[in-house]
């Protein structure tokens, strides 16, 4: 079977980790005779040039864009249409594209947080619908999502949600050891974009309501602080008296080591978010050892269940408070065996299996 991948995201957050953690397990079925023809940059796909059964093309347009959408290169729908099955990371689809498509929905964020106003939510709800109805077969990342797609976009088609697990290059980074210096920092540790259903705004004002009660910690968030909006002022101000003494602070754009080493001195990962479709950091903070406090949505009671976490209710900043102290004593503990549908690889298998199908 010859598949034909859209690796434009491979090497960005989010969805471009769940690219590059499912492309290894699919590429190493060229040993039982499966090919590939990925297109994207060819400087991040490397090294996969060289492995006899796959094809690599430079592709440099942009997910989305009008000359995706309506005036894709026919150079490259010519070579996707040569294959038995073209299967997309995300719910973007190119024109010209005749072989049956496979499309992964990780989320439908912007239909349920309208996070791009009007306009933009309208024409996100036709690319999701679009993207439903070309597609043969489905794939999200839980149960949750897949409940959010049945119900918003109305879909009967079959779903199979393929979950996100643990990156390969965490595993890598782990055996050759991160920077144990300052292991006891006192840091409370956010990872994740600044939009505003990851839940910042509960977590800055309750971590000052917290330092104001004995917690002595830093709370340190993994993003740009420029891209943070507020319409309290109020709130600001101390954000930026915060940011002035040291107890905050933004790290901007890091590698992945320093983020690894970040997981590994922090004693409490928090995640506030209002939604997600997974929400990976948790799990990669669980895997260093790191406490976790969650808020208590849906998917992450899904995702979590069984796992050594902490809930606070959703958008309490009052709760978040209260449950910030006790969370950061808490001692770092191992993580238990992850449940196999955690691991790449077997989502890798899982995909493939679905695509074998169609």
């Amino acid at each position: 079977m010859k598949i034909a991948i859209d690796c434009r995201m491979s090497g960005k957050s989010g969805i471009g980790r769940y690219l590059d953690g499912i492309l290894p397990g699919l590429i190493e079925t060229t040993a039982n005779g499966n090919e590939f023809f990925l297109f994207g940059n060819e400087n991040r796909l490397g090294e996969y040039k060289n492995i006899e059964g796959v094809e690599v093309y430079n592709c440099t347009i942009r997910e989305f864009s009008l000359k995706d959408m309506f005036f894709f290169p026919h150079s490259i729908a010519k070579k996707i249409n040569t294959c038995n099955v073209f299967y997309s990371p995300y719910c973007n689809i190119p024109s010209g594209i005749k072989v049956p498509i496979a499309t992964t929905i990780h989320d439908l964020v912007f239909l349920d947080m309208n996070l791009a106003g009007t306009v933009g939510t309208h024409v996100r709800n036709m690319l999701y619908h679009y993207a439903t109805f070309r597609s043969k077969k489905i794939f999200t990342v839980s149960n949750f999502s897949k409940e959010r797609i049945q119900v918003l976009l109305r879909c009967k088609k079959p779903i199979v949600i393929a979950y996100n697990a643990l990156s390969k290059n965490l595993a890598d980074l782990k055996k050759e050891g991160t920077d144990k210096t300052g292991s006891l920092n006192q840091i409370i540790l956010f990872v994740g974009n600044i939009k505003k259903h990851k839940g910042l705004q509960t977590l800055l004002p309750a971590f000052v309501l917290a330092r104001r009660r004995g917690l002595n910690a830093r709370l340190i968030i993994v993003g740009e602080s420029k891209n943070f909006r507020s319409k309290d002022k109020e709130f600001i101000a101390q954000l930026e008296d915060a940011q002035k003494v040291g107890d905050v602070q933004f790290t901007g754009a890091i590698s992945d080591k320093e983020l690894y080493n970040l997981y590994q001195k922090a004693r409490l990962l928090v995640q506030p978010s209002l939604y997600e479709g997974f929400g990976i950091p948790p799990l990669e903070a669980l895997s260093f050892g790191t406490h976790v406090l969650l808020s208590d949505i849906p998917v992450f009671r899904e995702i979590y269940e069984g796992f050594p976490v902490s809930y606070f209710h959703t958008g309490d900043k009052e709760d978040l408070a209260a449950k910030l102290i006790p969370a950061f004593n808490q001692a770092k503990e191992s993580l238990p065996p992850l449940p196999d549908k955690y691991d790449f690889k077997m989502t890798s298998q899982l995909i493939l299996k679905e695509l074998e199908n169609l």
